[in-house]
């Protein structure tokens, strides 16, 4: 099986030639089935790190919100706590 960028291999297969998916992986994702059907995906670290990683900071996503600006205002409850008996 001759795999250039996204391919998929039936499990045998990939156990067998492990290190040739491997190596098609930094390719491009290589599933993996299981009885005919797609169960996994082999990624290169490059690309699982673009899947993982926020493209934006916190404070860029908090600035992007549509609740930017929004005045909130908090009323505190200040009866006295209740009694538990321990």
């Amino acid at each position: 099986m001759q795999n250039y960028g996204s391919a998929i291999w039936q499990l045998q297969e990939a156990k067998a030639k492990l290190s040739q998916l491997v190596k098609q992986a930094a390719l491009g994702p290589q599933f993996i089935s299981v009885h005919g059907e797609k169960a996994v995906v082999v990624l290169s670290l490059q690309d699982f790190n673009q899947l993982v990683q926020p493209s934006d900071s916190f404070w860029q996503f908090m600035q992007k919100s549509p609740l930017k600006g929004i005045s909130l205002s908090f009323k505190r409850n200040k009866d006295a706590p209740r009694d538990i008996d321990l």
